[in-house]
Parts: C-alpha cells; structure tokens; sequence
C-alpha cells in the first residue's frame, strides 16, 4: 500500500505538469539565461505555409551525399534565422524540397540561405576594394598566385584562408555601436593569420563572400589571438545572416528555385477539426466500451487513457513535435497500443479470479502471465515505427516522418501507462473495496 501511494504521488504530480503544459496559452519555461517555448506547432499541411523546390544546375556533378549536406545546412541555417520547423529533404538525385510552415514571403526566406557561402580571407595587397566588387580568387585552382593577374576584366587574387578554418562566429555590437561579425579561427589557422598579419602590416585584407567584396580592412597591427571581426554597414538582420551563412558552412553545391508553391491554411485547419473531432468521438466510444465490459477495470483504464493522452500532448509540445495530419492518424493509433496492453492484462486477471485466486494474486500474475504479449507487440510496433521513419529520411517523406514519430511515442506512453498508472490506480481502487473476490460484476465476470 505503501509503495501505491508513493506510485500515486508521481502519477499525480506527471499528471499536473501535463496539464500544465497542455494549457493552451502556455508562458513557457525561463530560468535565467535558459528559454524554452511550449508550444503547440503544426506542420505545413495543417498550418498553411510554403513548399519550395530547389535543384542541382544540370551541369553539375552531384553525389547523394552533397545533396544530404546541402539539405542539412539549409535546414540549419533557415531555424537559426528564426524560421521555426523548416524542414529540407532530399527527393531523387538532384532535388531538394524544403517546407517552411507559416512563411508568407518565399524570396525573403529563401534568399539568404541559397548562397554558397563560400568566404574568403583575400590578400590583395596596397589595393583596396569597394564592397560589391567582384572578383576572382585562386581557392581551389592547382596552383596558388604569386601576384594579381587579370581574367576576363576580374583580378584573380590569392586566398589566406576561408570560412572552413573558422572556430566560432557570432554577431557583436562595435565601438560606434555599429553591428559586426566576429570570427575566431582554429589554433592552426590563427597561426597562419598571426604570421601574415605580421608579415603585411599596412596592406589590406580583404573578406569576399561568393566572390563579392564585403570589406577590405587595413591590417594596423598584427593579430596574434585569430580573433577579428568583419565590418561591412550590416544592419541586424544582415550581420546574423552573415554569421548564419559561415556558422553552419558553406553549401557543398549551387541551387536553383524550381517552383514556389503557397498551401493556404484552410484546408489545413479543415482536416485539423475533422481529424480532432473524430479522434474524440473514437476515445469516447472506447472509454464507454471499457466501462461497460471491463466494469472496474475498465473505468480505470479509461482514466490512465486520460492521462495517456495529456501526456503524450505534453510530450508532443516540450520536443517539440511538429504536428502534421499523419502525425495525428500515428497519435490516435498508438491509443490502440494503450487499450492493447490494458485489455491483455484484464483478460488475464479475470482467468486468475475465476481459478480462485484473491484480488492481489490475480493482479501480480495478471501482469506477470500478459507481459510478454504486451512487450512483444510493442517492439513490434517500434521496429515498425523505426522502418517507416528510415523511410521517410530516405525519401524525403517528412509526412511518413511525423506519422512514425508520434507512433513511436504513443507506444512508449502507452506502455508507461499501462504497467506503472493503471496497476498503480487499480490497486488503490480494488483496497478500497471490501472482499472484491465476492463481487464478480466489478469485473464484468
């Protein structure tokens, strides 16, 4: 009884931080510097948004792991500028389709993150240069140049290094309040800085980004830390998109916008309230189903359902999970793991009370005898779980995705309930009752 009320005290205290993060106007968490929103986010099917498609300029060699690369940075650089649950997938050979929930404004989203992002640390000597200027540069040629030589009306100049050999990068305010780009390169590249600078005090350095002058400082003094910072007239927005863009690396291959597609929020919120209303006339038939067959039991089962579902929400909205209409179908699924398990051990424990056996026998060998149906049903079903979400990375079906995400937490929940909320409540109910094992009813025997 002991270890019961103990259970029950956790069960109800998961309980209260359920529902406390159900609540619809949520504040969110925030302790100190640590901010976590919780939210409920919905996918692009049921919110509305755009869909862009982007590909591979047919004259380029592509290998499938450029193109998982290039997707990666993309989805990273798009949540970084404040994008919430953009996803990029790769779909065939040389195409990638990314979908951005909620976005109104295709270009102002997606041109920041289709860039190259190829920066360049440029030695261009007593010459400097407007930003803007184009230019051509002798990164990745054979042989490095020695001394400016021009191409087709471009100078060709020597590259230092570039953004792979930077440690971290961040925006920050300047002595005249002015927004910068600070950078810090890696032990061996902060060498090769240091002894440069040293070697070219007075002359310029220039930063070009996809071969486009962003500034062209003078080297005053020799930098000795690898630390600097690049000045340019950003404004907010610019400055972080630039750190974005050398955050998360530059793009492995150029992209082309194949198509911009709007998905209008109304059929999404449609299919929201037809899915939510049939989701409860389902938990209301099947609560009302257990009630009446189970009598006892079944009413405590319908209660751990209860909890099932305000904790997988809850599950749901801390990750978060990006809800999408499959994702909902694999919700309201992984319910029939919960009553599953519920239903084997019930079964059971009405065999055991039909042999003889008293109310705290027949429970211990109810759990006992149904744990390992209920264990290999549910292994099953996150093997299942498992194989789909493969799927849908390797295919690019962010729909097939969510289905065998929510799926998998519904079955993980459901087996919590099951054998920790509705042993725990059933035990306190059946103590409460004076000699169950002479009331039959109350276990619809």
């Amino acid at each position: 009884m002991n270890r019961r009320l103990v259970n029950l005290i956790v069960i109800l205290i998961i309980f209260a931080l359920a529902v406390w993060i159900d609540l619809p106007n949520n504040p969110g968490i925030k302790i100190g510097s640590f901010e976590k929103k919780l939210e409920t986010v919905l996918g692009l099917d049921l919110r509305g948004g755009m869909q862009v498609i982007l590909s591979v300029p047919p004259e380029i060699a592509v290998t499938q792991q450029n193109l998982q690369d290039a997707a990666t940075i993309l989805e990273n650089r798009s949540n970084a500028l404040g994008v919430s649950e953009v996803v990029f997938q790769t779909a065939g050979e040389r195409i990638i389709v990314g979908e951005f929930p909620g976005a109104t404004d295709a270009e102002e989203v997606i041109n920041p993150i289709r860039q190259v992002g190829q920066l360049e640390f440029v030695d261009t000597g007593n010459t400097p240069l407007p930003p803007g200027t184009e230019i051509l540069t002798d990164f990745g040629l054979p042989e490095p140049v020695t001394q400016p030589t021009e191409e087709d009306g471009k100078i060709r100049y020597h590259t230092i290094l570039t953004g792979k050999d930077l440690k971290s990068v961040g925006v920050v305010r300047g002595q005249l309040n002015e927004y910068e780009v600070a950078i810090e390169f890696n032990p061996e590249a902060g060498k090769i800085f240091e002894e440069w600078t040293t070697q070219n005090v007075g002359k310029y350095l220039t930063i070009v980004l996809d071969k486009k002058v962003i500034s062209s400082p003078v080297i005053e003094q020799p930098i000795k830390d690898g630390q600097g910072v690049i000045r340019g007239g950003f404004t907010a927005e610019s400055a972080n998109s630039l750190a974005v863009q050398l955050r998360y690396g530059s793009l492995p291959i150029p992209l082309n916008i194949e198509q911009i597609r709007v998905i209008g929020p109304t059929l999404g919120q449609d299919s929201l309230e037809k899915s939510l209303i049939a989701g409860l006339i389902g938990f209301a038939i099947v609560m009302l189903f257990m009630a009446i067959y189970y009598r006892v039991p079944g009413f405590v089962a319908d209660l751990s359902l209860i909890f099932y579902a305000l904790l997988t929400f809850a599950i749901f909205k801390a990750i978060p999970v990006t809800l999408t209409l499959p994702g909902i179908a694999g919700f309201l699924l992984s319910t029939g793991s919960a009553l599953d398990a519920n239903i084997l051990i019930f079964e059971r424990l009405k065999e055991e009370l039909r042999n003889g056996r008293t109310i705290r026998q027949a429970i211990d060998l109810g759990w006992r005898r149904a744990w390992p149906s209920i264990r290999d049903s549910n292994i099953a079903a996150l093997i299942t779980s498992g194989i789909l979400f493969w799927f849908g990375s390797a295919f690019g079906a962010s729909f097939v995705k969510g289905f065998a995400l929510t799926l998998a937490l519904g079955v993980v929940v459901s087996l919590f309930t099951a054998l920790f909320v509705t042993r725990t409540l059933l035990g306190l109910f059946l103590e409460s009752i004076k000699e169950p094992e002479k009331r039959p009813e109350l276990f619809g025997i």
